[in-house]
């Protein structure tokens, strides 16, 4: 098995605060790394920064904070943060996010996402290295910020890439790509953009349930609601399965979410989130990582015939 094996935080069924004794358990089952989200829950830095106490010996990364919902200055100094509760511990993840996320829900401006993406990880690895930073971008200003206290060690910087373009930036001028809802074998056509020298992250939704039927059910509800966002689409469509989403997009373009699940194939479903008993999926898991993934971020889903909290125990690798 690959030498890293992480968890998502804090878990789908408990809030942060009743995470603690679950996250102080995972470096002895063996998980090497825990890593946040930020959607519209919990916000992506303040579990890492609690986990940086609870588990001292786990990596830690967002996955990932979007670059255009804090300023620059903002960003870096909620990294620099991250790096002095965890020195050498902590990577950050950042990406393009989404429009629903970055202007519905946050009063921002989704515009030229590649290019904010790429001077926001250029700004950070000058601010986090403690230079002082005056600079105009394709994006933004920054007029002499420097960080009060920039990190002994600054942290790795990884990028959310979802096709060849942000892949190939991520391989050239960051530490690491992440990418999300893909199959075992979309990583090889992954790993391809970014050759074998960068680290591949993942996060893979997974229910150790084998009830299938009732696994495909919540499952559609899930990936309808990715699937048919416009970079994720995008994605699938790169991926080779334009033809195959098109009924879905074509029943949800038209209001009828109802039609828009039913025509999610089962074989989609089955290709994108990891289900049966734990061992199968820990053999599933094994797969992504066989074709290239370096790092699985596995993301228990409730909905099968076991807790949580016995997922994330059954599903480690020293199992």
């Amino acid at each position: 098995m690959t030498q890293n094996w992480g968890m998502t935080i804090p878990f789908y069924d408990r809030s942060l605060a009743r995470s603690r004794e679950l996250i102080e358990e995972l470096p002895e089952l063996g998980y090497t790394d825990a890593w946040s989200a930020e959607v519209n829950g919990v916000d992506g830095f303040t579990p890492l920064a609690l986990a940086a106490q609870w588990a001292p010996g786990l990596r830690l990364g967002s996955a990932i904070v979007p670059v255009s919902t804090r300023g620059p200055g903002l960003l870096a100094m909620s990294a620099a943060t991250l790096a002095d509760l965890a020195p050498g511990r902590f990577t950050l993840g950042i990406g393009a996010s989404s429009p629903a996320i970055v202007e519905r829900w946050n009063a921002g401006t989704f515009d030229k996402p590649y290019a904010r993406t790429r001077d926001t990880l250029r700004f950070l690895r000058r601010a986090l290295a403690g230079e002082k930073v005056s600079q105009t971008y394709e994006t933004f200003q920054v007029q002499g910020f420097r960080l009060e206290r920039a990190p002994r060690t600054p942290p790795k910087i990884v990028l959310a890439a979802l096709r060849p373009r942000m892949l190939r930036l991520a391989a050239e001028e960051a530490d690491g790509a992440i990418t999300n809802w893909l199959s075992p074998q979309d990583v090889r056509k992954v790993r391809a953009e970014i050759g074998p020298g960068t680290e591949l992250i993942a996060r893979l939704f997974v229910c150790v349930s084998e009830n299938v039927d009732q696994v495909r059910e919540m499952g559609r509800r899930m990936l309808a609601g990715y699937l048919t966002v416009p970079v994720y689409a995008a994605f699938h469509d790169w991926l080779g399965r334009g033809d195959v989403l098109r009924p879905m997009h074509e029943a949800w373009a038209a209001g009828d979410r109802q039609a828009a699940l039913k025509a999610l194939p089962d074989e989609v479903v089955d290709a994108l989130i990891v289900h049966g008993d734990a061992a199968t999926c820990r053999a599933r898991i094994q797969e992504y990582v066989d074709n290239g993934l370096d790092t699985p971020v596995l993301a228990p889903i409730p909905g099968g015939e076991i807790p949580i909290d016995q997922a994330v125990r059954e599903l480690a690798p020293t199992r």
